[in-house]
This record gives C-alpha cells, structure tokens and sequence, in this order.
C-alpha cells in the first residue's frame, strides 16, 4: 500500500468510553488509525476490547467522545444526522453476524431497500427499475440467481447472508463494514462468504473492514489489527 497516498479513513485521536452506575468502561483514548482505499483489514482480539465500537464508530453508527474522523478528508463530525444517514447509504456497506432482513420481502426487495432510499421522491418511478436492475445483478453475482423471487424466511442461513452482502453492496460503496459476517454459519457456508468478500474487494476495489474471530477469515485480510489500552495497533 503506497503510504504516499491519502488515506480514505483517518481517525485522529478519537477517545470513547462506556459508563455504567459503577463504572467507566473506556474502549479508545486518543487512538489514531488510517485505512487506505481498497485495503482488507480484520479486527481481532477477546471480546469485549471494543472490536463492534470501532466499526460502529467508522460506519457512524456512533460518534466518539472526543476527536476527529476524516473521510477522503472532510471532517464528518461536520455532519448532521440527514448528512450522515446519506453519507452511510452511499458510502457505506454493513453485514452483521445476523442478516437483519425484512420478513415477508423477496431477496429482491430487501437489496433493492438501499437504492429506493436514495433515489429523489420526484423521480422514484423513473429510477425504481435502473435499482431493481443493480439488486438483480448483485444478487446473481453472490450466487442467488435462483432465488431471487423468494422470500426471505423460504431462503437458508447461508443464503439469508449472502442476501445481507448483496444489499450492503448494492450502491457500489467505498467501504465494507462487516461484524463476524460468519458467525451464525456453519463451515462450508462460512467459507464461501470468506471467498466471496475477498473476492468482491478484488473486483470493486472497495475496502473491507472485518470484526471477526475466525483465524481463516483473519488471515485473507491484508492486515489485522486489535486494541489494546485504549490504542489501535497491529494484532
């Protein structure tokens, strides 16, 4: 990775703590960290060191007590909610350990939720079938080209996660925030999902970031980081 060029991600002396009735529970204290385009990168460690709290932080699901993030850098701190929900759906991608698909809605219907969300209300009609298009062919690009009429609850374990990976890659975004993507599936699933994200970074040139206890996962990142006393370092 050509250090010379400017990272996608800075995070610059970003502190965030927990408290409850007896304690503080302190996860970063002014940690730094850089991430740079297409870089594949695992969070590893013992839980509860704060792994979930990074990647929430960079998908600005949370915001940090105290210092700056930079995306291709502008200060997203800058940002009010409208910005930042807009800023997610474009730029960013999320799998969880669980799917979080809606019941009731085809494999179709929950990828094409992102692009229906973007495009203007006064051209929803015009721009439905360019998004169904998109939905369509991701879907047949994670394997599911058979399944895409079906709804979610027909769809298996693995296949419900391979629908989750669809959806969060729908808008080609920039980022891939994935929390143990593979942890509700069983090794012959777990891998094809390892395969196929390592796989999809090589082609869309998107950068992965993986929380993940799985050392197989781990390893097929670039690198690997942990925290350790507050600061993110090499695992």
């Amino acid at each position: 990775m050509d250090k010379l060029l400017n990272p996608l991600i800075s995070l610059c002396n970003v502190s965030k703590s927990f408290s409850s009735k007896t304690s503080k529970i302190e996860i970063l204290n002014a940690a730094n960290f850089e991430v740079f385009q297409g870089e594949t990168i695992a969070v590893v460690g013992s839980s509860g060191i704060g792994k979930s709290t990074l990647l929430n932080l960079i998908g600005t699901l949370d915001k940090p007590d105290s210092g700056i993030f930079f995306f291709q850098s502008n200060d997203l701190s800058l940002y009010n909610d409208e910005k930042l929900a807009n800023f997610r759906n474009l730029k960013i991608g999320f799998v969880f350990q669980f799917h979080y698909l809606l019941q009731g809605f085809s494999a179709l219907e929950n990828v094409m939720m992102p692009g229906l969300i973007a495009i203007n209300q006064k051209s929803r009609h015009k721009n439905k079938k360019k998004v169904e298009k998109s939905a369509q062919n991701m879907l047949e690009r994670v394997g599911l080209s058979s399944r895409i009429s079906h709804r979610v609850e027909e769809l298996s374990g693995g296949e419900q996660q391979r629908v989750a990976l669809a959806r969060a890659l729908v808008m080609k975004p920039a980022i891939l925030l994935a929390d143990e993507p593979t942890g509700n599936l069983d090794r012959a699933n777990s891998e094809s999902m390892h395969y196929l994200i390592d796989e999809l970074n090589k082609e869309l040139g998107m950068t992965v970031i993986v929380v993940t206890h799985n050392n197989r996962l781990a390893r097929m990142m670039k690198r690997n980081v942990t925290i350790k006393e507050g600061k993110i370092i090499p695992a």
